[in-house]
Formats: structure tokens, C-alpha cells, sequence
């Protein structure tokens, strides 16, 4: 029996996506273009919690990496155009930045699921993260109160830790995330 016919979808270019209008988030995956949902309350106030957090602990350490949160955009490819904008991002490969945006895979990624959307999360960005060499992936789940760690340089895939839980950071030898503490500051 033959495949379903798909439906086609036109592919933007990277100066069709540049020339979209700045207030539009949207995310390109393949040269097809997904239009993104504005971020809620409890998602925002996680994002903020863990970027200062790792921020502080960079700063502490007087490390190298920089951290970013959305909406920043990273460019994993060129052909097929994939650009995507995380919740936060630890880059510490300086030559990867430009004014514009991160141009290839940040050492460090974490996503915070929308109720929306979770498989965009769970699916599509952790196989587009894999695959173009982000080195760790946190999925952070309000909902289900799970953080998920991908750490792709030793194959520890889908590693759950609860909200209770502290969790180390695998790209850094002794940055630990207290989630109990998070979670308690938030009343999540």
C-alpha cells in the first residue's frame, strides 16, 4: 500500500526567515517554518531561576561559556535550514557567536515543555539536538514535575530526576541544580 500523500510545504531560506517580521517567534525545522507560543508565568519563572543559577556558577568560576536564554536563535544548520530558539543556552565555543545569533550547537541546552506542545520537546528537538551535537539536553516538565537529562557524549539517554531532586550539570566536574529549592521558591 503507498505511503499517505503529504501535503507540500514550501521551505523559507535563511534571508526569508531574517526579513520575518522580530515580533513573530517562530522556530525553522528543515526549511519548514512552526510558529512558537508565547512562554506562560511558571514557565518564564523556571527559565529565570536556572539562568541564574548556571550564570552564577560561570561567574563564580570565571569560566569561558556564556549563557542565553529565548529569544536567542541557533542556526544547526544551513541546508536544510534549522534554527530554533531554546529557553536557555550555555555556548562555549565564542567563534560560534556573531551578533546575530549562535551558528551551531550549543554545548548546553535546556527546554521548558508548554502544555501545547510537549512533543515538540520530547521528539523533534531532542532528535534535532542529538543529531547536530548539542552535548546536553535538560527537558524540563512543570506538569509532570520531571527533568529529563539527555547528556549525548556518554549515551546517558532519558535519565528522569523528580522535582526533589538535585541535579548535576555533566558538562561541568561540580555544578549541582537544587529543583527542591527551585520548586519551593516557586510553590510548584
Amino acid at each position: 500500500m503507498p505511503p499517505a500523500l503529504q501535503p507540500q510545504t514550501e521551505t523559507i531560506t535563511l534571508e526569508q526567515y531574517e526579513a520575518l517580521p522580530e515580533e513573530k517567534r517562530t522556530e525553522v525545522f528543515d526549511g519548514i517554518v512552526y510558529d512558537m507560543a508565547s512562554p506562560s508565568q511558571i514557565h518564564q519563572s523556571i527559565s529565570m531561576q536556572l539562568s541564574t543559577v548556571i550564570n552564577n556558577y560561570i561567574l563564580h568560576k570565571k569560566g569561558d561559556c556564556s549563557i542565553f536564554s529565548a529569544p536567542f536563535d541557533v542556526k544547526l544548520s544551513d541546508n536544510p535550514l534549522v534554527i530554533v530558539q531554546p529557553d536557555i543556552m550555555v555556548v562555549c565555543d565564542k567563534d560560534k557567536l556573531d551578533e546575530k545569533r549562535c551558528n551551531g550547537a550549543p554545548d548546553f541546552i535546556i527546554e521548558i515543555v508548554s502544555p501545547g506542545n510537549p512533543s515538540d520537546d520530547y521528539i523533534r528537538k531532542l532528535y534535532y539536538y542529538k543529531n547536530y551535537g548539542v552535548r546536553e539536553y535538560w527537558i524540563v516538565d512543570p506538569r509532570r514535575k520531571i527533568v529529563t537529562v539527555n547528556y549525548f557524549e556518554r549515551n546517558m539517554l532519558n535519565i528522569q530526576y523528580s522535582f526533589d531532586s538535585t541535579v548535576k550539570v555533566n558538562i561541568y566536574d561540580d555544578l549541582l541544580i537544587n529543583f527542591y529549592s527551585i520548586a519551593g521558591l516557586l510553590n510548584i
